[in-house]
């Protein structure tokens, strides 16, 4: 099964269409909103959106890994990474999809 991805354009296209604003005026929007999202996180807040799902950012212990190129062991440093948890609602919209669409 191939996987086909949406591109930021494709979005920018699809919600011109279905609020009837232009291109350039949706891709700022949806640039802002990336933008709010963004500072949101930086700031350490949690980002809920109803009906899609929630961001937050955790923290992540130091460990030891592998390359899977060359097998050498390598040291990951405490990190902190953005974590989506997706909605009842889009949870039960996939489970609903056709996948072979």
């Amino acid at each position: 099964m191939k996987t086909m991805n949406v591109t930021k354009a494709e979005i920018v296209s699809t919600v011109a269409e279905a609020v009837g604003m232009t291109k350039i005026e949706t891709e700022a929007v949806i640039n802002g909103f990336i933008y709010a999202i963004h500072q949101a996180l930086k700031n350490g807040k949690e980002v809920e959106i109803r009906g899609l799902g929630s961001l937050r950012i955790i923290d992540r212990e130091p460990r030891k890994a592998r390359n899977p190129k060359t097998g050498a062991t390598i040291h990951l440093p405490k990190r902190r990474v953005p974590q989506f948890r997706p909605s009842k609602d889009l949870r039960k919209a996939v489970n609903q999809s056709n996948p072979d669409k």
